[in-house]
């Protein structure tokens, strides 16, 4: 939990970093829709949720979370492309819609630079190594003698593709095989990791924190150059030997192209109200997950980084779908 001094240190910083602009902008009425390219109960989702309920309160009417998981949320990522840019369709997603998949199919219905603006970053999640509360296996040296010694007989699982290219960037540092299982979802992975199908997973620090605080799984490193606040005692993928293993994915907020900017503005300017409430914090906190906000010109060039840089590990991995 936040103590007092960390509330008011991380207002303050949400403070002076929210734009002073856009807030005399009469939102649009009419209910707004919050498409989530993920099942409920997934991270994104979670966030997603915080958000939009304080976000409700703020406009006087009804933000409304539609879950269009499946298809690696292309579905989703369509249905806001060509959704009406008026402020009354909001886009929370991933690395994955708008990244990741862009490196991985040869071609999408949507194009998610073209087709989408930009409104703020929500947050960020390194990944964390998981295998079964029970299993013998209690560090990463040991996962990756096991999966050396009998190469081919070990699955791993993910639903979203960023888990995916996390564990195969592992298995490259590592050199190790191991068979992939697809899921919809991270979450339904969990189950089959406990029951011995999976020897092994990658999900983000929101869902992992989860897993873990329950009793189902137990983790073994996580993702990030430093350990990270809500696992405070987990080794970084240096401290366990693979220091190739740095990979944060993240989410963030996206309206329809076309959607007037002094919309995006206020939007982007109650994001920031939202993050620096004691109560988001705390809930983000205790999810494994901090707000970390942009602007929206500085969402832009992030995601152009991000573009890059998951391409590049994806062309090495030679991901493809089935």
């Amino acid at each position: 939990m936040f103590g007092r001094r960390q509330f008011a240190k991380a207002i303050g910083v949400a403070a002076f970093a929210a734009p002073a602009i856009g807030r005399a902008q009469k939102f649009p009425a009419g209910r707004v829709t919050m498409v989530v390219p993920f099942p409920a109960g997934a991270a994104t989702d979670i966030s997603a949720r915080v958000y939009a309920e304080r976000l409700s309160a703020i406009w006087g009417q009804p933000v409304v979370i539609d879950n269009k998981g499946g298809g690696n949320g292309i579905p989703a990522a369509e249905s806001v492309a060509r959704a009406k840019p008026d402020g009354l369709t909001l886009f929370a997603t991933s690395a994955m819609t708008q990244v990741v998949n862009p490196a991985i199919y040869d071609k999408l219905p949507y194009d998610p630079i073209a087709d989408f603006a930009p409104i703020s970053r929500m947050g960020t999640s390194p990944f964390v190594l998981l295998v079964d509360r029970n299993s013998p296996i209690n560090t990463a040296a040991e996962l990756t003698a096991k999966l050396k010694a009998e190469p081919g007989k070990h699955n791993y699982g993910a639903g979203a593709l960023p888990a995916r290219v996390a564990s195969e960037l592992y298995k490259m540092a590592a050199g190790v095989d191991a068979v992939y299982v697809g899921y919809k979802s991270n979450p339904q992975a969990i189950p089959d990791v406990q029951s011995g199908l999976l020897t092994f997973m990658m999900i983000d620090t929101v869902n992992a924190k989860i897993a873990m605080d329950r009793g189902a799984l137990k983790g073994l490193f996580v993702t990030d150059s430093e350990r990270y606040a809500a696992v405070p005692a987990m080794p970084t993928a240096a401290e366990a030997g693979l220091p190739e293993v740095l990979l944060t994915t993240w989410t963030g907020f996206y309206a329809p192209k076309g959607t007037p900017a002094e919309i995006v503005d206020r939007i982007n300017a109650d994001l920031y109200t939202v993050s620096a409430m004691p109560e988001v914090i705390e809930r983000l906190a205790a999810l494994g997950g901090t707000p970390k906000l942009m602007r929206p010109a500085e969402f832009a060039a992030f995601a152009s980084a991000e573009k890059e840089r998951w391409g590049q590990i994806i062309r090495r991995a030679n991901i493809k779908v089935e």
